[in-house]
């Protein structure tokens, strides 16, 4: 089991408080509803679920210890997480779980948790509701006052109206295109959105290569190249304009060129800013380990770049602090305000159509459009007595001579590449991220980094 600020993550089956069993379902709502019911919210909670298994029962859990606490609850059974985020405010709800535990395979599952604003909760609120379950002391409603379940099957439809309603969304131009697509949903809630989104677009043919939402994952369900060799495949041998790929609760969105190419999750937010920046001025904001192309971008249509936390919840709140346009995260997740503060791939799907209608462009030159950034992922395990914070300042020190960021553990910015360290919360590991313009040269600098580190702990040790 993983607590995090967003929720509560586990693998289904074991013992209690080890993993995401029947009892931590129970006690984690009844905290979550008890919070807002102590902070005076609305008693209305919105739930949905993605396809994974374990999905329905966790949602009658869920259902009935929301109705035990005298809260109503409105069900939207098979959706999205951006679906049940726009209908935590339409509801007048006080919050919203998700259970889904997006990319994870498909033993796990998760309680995600929105605020009133259809929002993922801040750290304060997940530490305040930790201690609440902690306690152990929740008062359930008596007979009279339990709550009520309404089950709604129209709020993906909702979302997909909400979206086309979007000025920058350009519907006519996209039926023009008359787009041939190819779909990996990895047989969860994708299958059912993605098409109702593409066929209100008018787009003429839809390819789902594996159908059936049963939440039996045909792959690794994370969208990174390495796991989408089967749609890039079927798009490279087909005939097709494009391939999509969404993870099981469809708020990350990676794409597949023509020539059966993976477009880099990184740049789906690039592609979707370049977009509307062109056709209206602003800010835009990633978080600090996502591509510095966005920044290229943005710098290029005249609009100010900002770098957040990792998190989607820290990059909404400094895309909230810069009135900002556009923002993500170089998973492939798209924030539209517009819409609303939660990464979503349905509007990014019809962003990026319209993109591509309006530019007359084919998504691979399109990708040649941007900046070429290759970005290398690493980590360091550290024996657990040694001071991360400590290692972090030393790095720090060496390379004072660059603008450095601390926002966020460390990053330091080079001319044309940067690298980014942060440790972990729960076990003693650096992440390394270096990103610069081709895969040697960013595998150089995180080694450099990582020589460094080494250098360091074997003079402390």
């Amino acid at each position: 089991m993983i607590k995090s600020i967003s929720g509560i993550r586990g693998t289904i089956g074991g013992k209690t408080n080890e993993a995401l069993t029947p009892l931590d379902i129970v006690k984690f709502t009844s905290a979550f509803g008890a919070r807002i019911i102590l902070r005076g919210d609305n008693k209305k909670v919105v739930i949905g679920r993605d396809a994974r298994p374990s999905g329905p029962m966790i949602t009658d859990l869920v259902s009935s210890t929301l109705q035990g606490l005298g809260m109503d609850v409105i069900n939207l059974g098979l959706s999205t997480t951006p679906t049940v985020e726009i209908a935590v405010p339409l509801e007048k709800a006080g919050g919203g779980i998700i259970i889904t535990a997006s990319h994870n395979p498909e033993q796990w599952n998760a309680l995600k948790l929105l605020n009133h604003q259809g929002e993922f909760i801040s750290a304060k609120d997940g530490a305040e509701l930790l201690t609440i379950a902690a306690s152990g002391s929740i008062e359930y409603a008596p007979i009279e006052s339990l709550g009520k379940v309404e089950t709604r099957d129209d709020y993906i439809q909702i979302h997909i109206d909400k979206i086309l309603e979007l000025p920058w969304v350009n519907q006519d131009a996209i039926a023009q295109a008359r787009f041939k697509i190819a779909l990996d949903a990895v047989k969860s809630s994708g299958e059912i959105a993605v098409p109702m989104l593409l066929e209100a677009l008018g787009v003429s043919t839809i390819s789902s290569i594996y159908g059936e939402p049963n939440g039996i994952f045909p792959h690794n369900p994370e969208p990174l190249p390495e796991n989408i060799k089967q749609i890039c495949k079927e798009v490279g041998e087909g005939d097709f304009d494009l391939g999509i790929v969404v993870d099981p609760d469809v708020d990350r969105l990676a794409l597949v060129c023509e020539d059966g190419a993976p477009f880099g999750e990184e740049y789906t937010i690039v592609a979707v800013a370049d977009y509307l920046l062109n056709i209206q001025p602003g800010n835009t904001v990633s978080n600090l380990s996502s591509s510095r192309a966005l920044k290229d971008v943005t710098e290029r249509h005249g609009g100010k770049y900002f770098a957040s936390a990792v998190g989607e919840v820290n990059v909404v709140r400094k895309m909230k602090e810069v009135d900002a346009l556009i923002g993500g995260e170089g998973n492939g997740g798209v924030i539209l305000p517009a819409l609303h503060y939660g990464r979503d791939a349905l509007v990014g799907i019809a962003l990026i159509l319209s993109h591509l209608a309006v530019s007359g462009m084919s998504l691979s030159k399109l990708r040649k459009q941007y900046p070429n950034y290759v970005i290398s992922k690493n980590k360091i395990e550290l024996n657990p007595e040694l001071d991360i914070d400590m290692i972090l300042t030393r790095i720090q020190e060496r390379y004072q001579e660059y603008p450095i960021n601390t926002e966020d553990g460390v990053k330091i910015e080079f001319e044309n590449e940067w690298i980014h360290l942060r440790k972990s919360n729960t076990e003693p590991i650096i992440r390394i991220y270096a990103e610069s313009q081709n895969e040697v040269q960013a595998n150089k600098l995180a080694n450099e980094i990582i020589d460094n580190i080494n250098n360091i702990t074997a003079y402390k040790v």
